[in-house]
């Protein structure tokens, strides 16, 4: 009888640890679905993509006869190996996009530029940028040549929209990624560009394509991006590249170790109230910032972050003034659910300070 009633003790105490255990797990679980609506309902807080029907990324903006264009590069799911060299970025055209309204509807022109037609490029078309001068549009590209090293490509049309005619060459002089073209108040035309990683800046710290890569020490001075100012034709450079030189406000160099601010690449360049502010991403810390000097050569003098982290690993962007506002397009992975390589383009307002500064953008708030 004894063993009876000590059996019965310890049923009871199973019973109630079991289900005590069952309450905690059910606590747990519901405390791991409320953390993960909270996520959620973060995500969401985020821009709309102005475009679904497709992968874009790495939108360029420009207003051309009043209305609004956008030049994003064209994601594909890829069956390349994901690797430091970004090689499952493995984007084959281009479409080119128009918005008459933010918000607004987006009209997709079709393809208006494929690696087919490109007579010296072998693949990866990343991001581009597009220019106007005297009713020739000019779409600049990077494409890997027939030795997988970048080259800067340009294609005109007499349409913003396309279809681009490609040149039989690169351009000469030309290397890296990420072509970003600025027009002046005078009238003149600058290219800014570079990348590093895959991006192969630092394989051209020589002047001469290295097989490897060459960074500096941390505690130098960091890889720079490139200008060179634009030939009368568009389609050449007048002078050879020169770095554009990137200064913290005491005016020393930032380093190669402070990945906070150094440059990675998506170069952008923009003029507000006579000053000219250099944004860039920052790459494995994931932020686009900005540096402001007084004329386009620089030296740039570091500032602070106009974007932080977005969904996705890649960051890049464009700034345009549109019926009197200013916006920045971005892009993110959230249409992929975080694909790095398949990516959305957005946009959202920009704001300015009254000193000039621009106010920081949290992608994940409203």
């Amino acid at each position: 009888m004894r063993y009876t009633h000590t059996f019965i003790k310890l049923s009871y105490l199973i019973i109630i640890v079991f289900l005590g255990c069952k309450t905690s797990n059910k606590k747990e679980s519901e405390n791991k679905d409320t953390a993960q609506k909270e996520i959620i309902k973060k995500e969401e807080a985020i821009q709309n993509p102005l475009i679904t029907h497709m992968y874009t990324a790495d939108p360029s903006a420009h207003v051309f006869n009043g209305k609004l264009y956008i030049y994003p590069s064209h994601d594909i799911e890829s069956t390349v190996t994901n690797d430091e060299e970004g090689n499952h970025f493995n984007m084959k055209d281009y479409h080119v996009f128009s918005m008459d309204s933010i918000p607004g509807e987006v009209i997709d022109y079709g393809k208006a530029l494929d690696v087919k037609q490109v007579a010296w490029a072998k693949k990866q078309l990343w991001a581009p940028d597009a220019a106007e001068k005297n009713g020739t549009y000019y779409l600049y590209f990077p494409a890997k040549d027939s030795e997988n090293i970048f080259r800067i490509g340009v294609a005109t049309s007499k349409k913003p929209t396309g279809p681009f005619t490609p040149l039989p060459n690169p351009m000469p002089g030309s290397f890296s990624i990420d072509p970003s073209v600025f027009k002046d108040n005078d009238g003149s035309y600058y290219m800014y560009f570079g990348g590093i990683m895959g991006g192969q800046l630092q394989r051209w710290t020589t002047g001469v394509y290295l097989p490897k890569d060459e960074y500096p020490a941390n505690d130098s001075a960091a890889l720079s991006p490139k200008i060179a100012k634009l030939a009368t034709d568009m389609v050449h450079f007048e002078t050879p590249p020169k770095d554009v030189q990137i200064l913290d406000k005491e005016g020393n160099p930032i380093r190669t170790g402070d990945h906070d601010r150094r440059f990675f690449e998506a170069a952008w360049m923009h003029k507000y109230q006579g000053k000219y502010y250099f944004s860039y991403s920052t790459g494995d810390t994931h932020k686009i910032v900005y540096a402001t000097a007084t004329n386009p050569y620089g030296p740039f003098t570091y500032q602070g972050v106009i974007l932080k982290p977005v969904i996705g690993w890649t960051n890049h962007h464009s700034i345009v003034k549109y019926k009197e506002k200013w916006y920045l397009f971005y892009h993110d992975s959230s249409l992929s659910n975080g694909q790095t390589h398949l990516r959305c383009v957005k946009v959202v307002e920009l704001h300015y300070n009254t000193d000039g500064s621009i106010q920081t953008i949290d992608p994940l708030l409203k």
